[in-house]
């Protein structure tokens, strides 16, 4: 088996103690200083800034209209439409997460019900919300779309025992997703 070694670049002195690097970080600090010093910082009149610096009160003041679509809160579980789980127990979720956060155990689907089609369904879900670090590679590797990032960002846990959210909790707080579900699609 042949390799093509790789040649590394060579450091000069000013990028080895990282000076260019700290100057880049001082000019930036500076200008947000001179900024905030003449009342120009930008988003001053949306928080109701007082003082110097641009700081929003939370208590008084919420995130909840500023957050982008693309935020990503706590992972939830959806149901579909019709109130059915979407999520079929195939443990993507559970491998995937690199904080091992998620624990899926799969269960039994009685044949008479409408879920029929599908082999297997949770019969645990839970994710320790103390080891999840919101990375979102659960809802990518998803092939059923049931796992969304919420965009709950208010997540204070007073209880050791809230921390672990089962999946009566996280269908609870992912609510009901519409649109295409792969699993019930008569194409499939």
């Amino acid at each position: 088996m042949s390799y093509t070694p790789i040649k590394r670049p060579k450091f000069s002195l000013a990028d080895r103690i990282y000076i260019v690097a700290i100057a880049k970080g001082l000019c930036r600090t500076f200008k947000h200083l001179v900024l905030a010093l003449t009342r120009r910082s930008r988003h001053r009149e949306d928080f109701n800034s007082k003082g110097i610096g641009l700081c929003m009160p939370f208590p008084e003041q919420r995130w909840d209209e500023r957050l982008p679509e693309y935020y990503r809160g706590a992972p939830t579980l959806v149901r579909g439409e019709d109130s059915r789980e979407r999520c079929v127990s195939c443990q993507l979720c559970e491998f995937i997460c690199p904080a091992r956060a998620i624990t899926v155990t799969p269960g039994e689907v009685d044949p008479a019900s409408p879920c029929a089609k599908q082999e297997k369904a949770p019969k645990e879900f839970t994710i320790d919300m103390f080891r999840c670090i919101y990375c979102g590679m659960c809802e990518e590797v998803c092939p059923e779309q049931a796992i969304f990032m919420s965009q709950e960002y208010l997540i204070t846990l007073t209880d050791r025992d809230k921390g672990i959210r089962d999946k009566e909790t996280l269908y609870k707080l992912g609510g009901v997703r519409k649109g295409l579900v792969n699993k019930w699609n008569d194409h499939k």
